[in-house]
């Protein structure tokens, strides 16, 4: 891992005449995310910004604990540019840690607490992570452990702390213990510097990893505000793991935040946990990926008096099936928002006041004037509206690269800067875009992101795998599910629960197979690779 000085040279950023392009727009104005929290706290003082179960703090109390966090952060030894992995559920901590790590300007790498040994271990070695903060338990799981396991195995790891019972481990509650003196914290970063780390969706393997900056990160925040709505007067349900970039900005928790509005934290998607929560605190927007749309739509056509307050439900992650899109508002009493984007930048809404076709049938528009949007064929050509290619984009909040990933770069953007998304979409006369489908080999469960080599390289581990291949197979619930097709080695007989413990012991639960099938010979396709295609149709012969 390179040293500290050298993180933001490892991090492709946009060209000077596109900065100079942004800036004379009054896209980038110089924000950062510890000072609008700072500016918030002043003008909002005793409103409420955080509610985490029976705990809820005000915008004063928000920032005073980011300060404290800070100052127990910096005198563990985290300072500027130190890369800190983030691994927290829906709780106020997270946001905390967030804006404390903003405001010392290191940098936070955001992991999910369903992600486990071999992810985490990879976030914390790429990224040269010094600290992990996560859980003691979640969901029944012992993230010390795995934050043990992971410190043993990442030279750079130095500091493990923990929300909650930390038993010998650094406990969060402690970073709290004093308020910090005059001065006593370094300056706060630039807006112009990095701010922190996504997880790319990851059709290669392990995730790879986004920079984003201050100043464009923050501007996708005022542009999504502006197309959803959001104010002082908003409530947002935080529904989905916080720390994805969908329930973060689309407007997510930090565009409420930076709103000055209310953000409410559910542990869990349910809708036996949502539904009463949205009554409690007078939800006005929320946001879904499509299975749960489907599970909150059967939940309330047995009534929806709980959610009279709801105004908007965004759905994103993966394309929401026009029947189901249908029946939102007069189910649930609320509008659609559907939404479609990627961590790495580009984010396009329907808009509150489009026509409820348009809501139903497409993606939505691109956030801003300055989104270049182009669908091409396989050599680059710009296609006509109405016909399907590759989406690629640039723009004031889409990244130029990933970190220290030069190979990938070349392959994933443009020689002048356009990023290929992936996806396979069609622009309406009216610009409109209709998401088509995926290119890259890669399986969209529910809007969770899943490499089949990565579980291939899993499996291919157990002592009784000789080959494996996965493949995707249609799920009218969660879109795709994932089988794996399992070539035992001789002489061995396999199980597949032992498989299925086997990945989860190693990778997050959402990439475990739903599906094994014992097949002797994988088909062949001309060339002598595993021909995918035959085994989806040998799928369906056996659903059939």
């Amino acid at each position: 891992m390179a040293p500290d000085d050298d993180v933001a040279a490892l991090c492709p950023d946009w060209p000077a005449e596109f900065v100079e392009r942004y800036v004379a727009a009054g896209y980038w104005r110089g924000e950062t995310f510890s000072g609008f929290l700072r500016q918030r706290a002043a003008d909002q003082g005793e409103r409420i910004a955080v509610v985490d179960g029976e705990a809820r703090l005000s915008y004063r109390e928000l920032d005073a604990r980011v300060e404290r966090c800070a100052l127990g952060l910096y005198r563990l030894g985290i300072d500027k540019g130190d890369r800190v992995v983030l691994q927290l559920p829906n709780r106020a901590e997270f946001i905390v840690a967030c804006f404390a790590l903003f405001r010392l300007g290191a940098l936070p790498v955001f992991a999910l607490p369903a992600h486990r040994r071999n992810e985490l271990e990879h976030f914390c070695r790429f990224s040269g992570a010094r600290a992990l903060i996560t859980v003691d338990r979640f969901e029944g799981f012992d993230h010390r452990t795995l934050a043990r396991e992971t410190q043993a195995a990442v030279p750079t790891l130095e500091h493990l702390v923990i929300c909650g019972e930390a038993q010998e481990l650094v406990a969060f509650d402690d970073l709290l213990a004093t308020a910090p003196a005059a001065d006593e914290l370094p300056a706060p970063p630039h807006s112009r510097e990095l701010a922190f780390f996504q997880l790319s969706g990851g059709t290669t393997g392990l995730s790879k990893l986004i920079p984003r900056r201050h100043d464009d990160y923050i501007y996708s925040l005022r542009g999504s505000n502006e197309l959803c709505g959001i104010d002082a007067d908003s409530v947002y349900l935080v529904s989905l793991p916080i720390a994805h970039n969908f329930p973060m900005s689309s407007p997510g928790f930090l565009g409420v935040l930076y709103a000055g509005g209310q953000v409410v934290l559910a542990p869990r998607p349910s809708p036996d946990v949502c539904f009463p929560l949205i009554e409690r605190e007078r939800v006005t927007i929320t946001a879904l990926v499509p299975p749960l749309a489907l599970i909150w739509l059967e939940a309330a056509s047995r009534g929806v008096e709980q959610l009279a307050s709801l105004e908007v439900l965004q759905v994103g992650g993966a394309k929401l099936v026009s029947e189901a899109a249908r029946r939102v508002r007069p189910t649930l009493g609320c509008t659609l928002q559907q939404v479609f984007g990627m961590a790495e930048g580009l984010v396009n809404y329907t808009r509150l006041d489009d026509p409820e076709e348009l809501i139903i049938h497409t993606q939505g528009r691109p956030i801003s004037p300055l989104d270049e949007v182009r669908i091409v064929d396989d050599q680059d050509r710009d296609l006509p509206p109405g016909q399907a290619g590759h989406l690629i984009t640039r723009g004031p909040y889409t990244i130029r690269g990933y970190f220290n990933a030069p190979e990938v770069n070349s392959a994933s953007f443009t020689a002048d800067g356009f990023y290929r998304t992936g996806d396979i979409a069609v622009r309406t006369e009216q610009g409109d875009l209709i998401v088509e489908g995926r290119e890259k080999d890669q399986i969209n469960r529910g809007g969770e992101k899943i490499a089949m080599d990565e579980v291939e390289n899993v499996l291919l581990a157990h002592p009784g795998v000789h080959d494996v291949a996965v493949v995707g197979m249609p799920d009218a619930y969660l879109g795709e599910r994932s089988c794996a097709f399992v070539v035992a080695r001789d002489g061995q007989a396999l199980d597949k629960r032992d498989l299925a413990r086997f990945v989860r012991g190693r990778l997050a639960a959402y990439k475990v197979p739903d599906r094994f099938e014992f097949i002797d010979a994988f088909p062949q396709s001309g060339v002598g690779k595993v021909s995918r295609k035959v085994l989806r149709e040998l799928l369906k012969e056996r659903f059939a």
